[in-house]
């Protein structure tokens, strides 16, 4: 059985990977640091702090400035998501498909609480969600388990009992190691991605939900 649902939520719920693409890129300029998308591709649903120190690593940073480049990349893109994000196609449909089912649900997520909330505020979605864990109050982000760990403990919920919603390896393989079944929803740019294939199931969207696809996740062994 599947008793609680725990979404992922850049690239699942909005459409904000674009916009960490931009801040990072935007930030890592002001010190001097050109980057790519297919640089930021590489550490997509690792938490920013251990991005900004993977970099800081690389550059030689001062000790102090991979902390300062984080909190201007999350700060930026907040005011990005409050400008610009959208809902990503069949988001709402799922949650009022798990809320029939009477399953709670959360968000565990690299970003910072800060973030989520304002994803959370932005789209109206206080009430649709049980559970705010964001990985930046554990040891180790994604692909490490323990923000899905703590989001189940917040549902009340076993962790092999739930389902999260991902769309990028690090997230499956952080979800997996939480003993969880996992409904992959690809970002584009990891579409075709070999290492996808250890999700239960993988959709384009979220749109295709439906009770066929329900009865294979509950079937599905963990």
């Amino acid at each position: 059985m599947i008793d609680g649902v725990i979404y992922d939520m850049d690239g699942v719920l909005v459409d904000s990977e674009p916009l960490w693409k931009r801040a990072m890129i935007e930030v890592w300029a002001t010190v001097g640091v050109a980057i790519t998308e297919d640089d930021c591709r590489r550490t997509q649903g690792l938490r920013i702090d251990e991005v900004a120190e993977l970099w800081g690593r690389r550059q030689g940073w001062d000790e102090a400035l991979p902390g300062q480049v984080a909190r201007a990349t999350v700060g930026r893109v907040i005011e990005l998501v409050r400008a610009e994000a959208t809902l990503l196609p069949g988001v709402t449909s799922s949650i009022e498909f798990f809320a029939e089912l009477g399953l709670p649900c959360g968000i565990a997520s690299s970003s910072d609480l800060a973030l989520i909330e304002a994803v959370v505020d932005a789209f109206g979605l206080g009430g649709r969600f049980a559970s705010l864990v964001s990985a930046e109050h554990e040891e180790f982000g994604k692909p490490h388990p323990g923000v899905y760990l703590r989001a189940a403990r917040d549902l009340g919920v076993d962790p092999a009992r739930c389902l999260a919603v991902e769309d990028s390896p690090n997230g499956i393989v952080s979800a997996k190691a939480a003993r969880m079944r996992v409904l992959c929803v690809p970002d584009p740019a990891f579409r075709g991605d070999r290492r996808l294939g250890i999700a239960d199931m993988v959709l384009a969207s979220l749109e295709e939900l439906d009770e066929s696809v329900w009865t294979t996740l509950v079937s599905a062994a963990v």
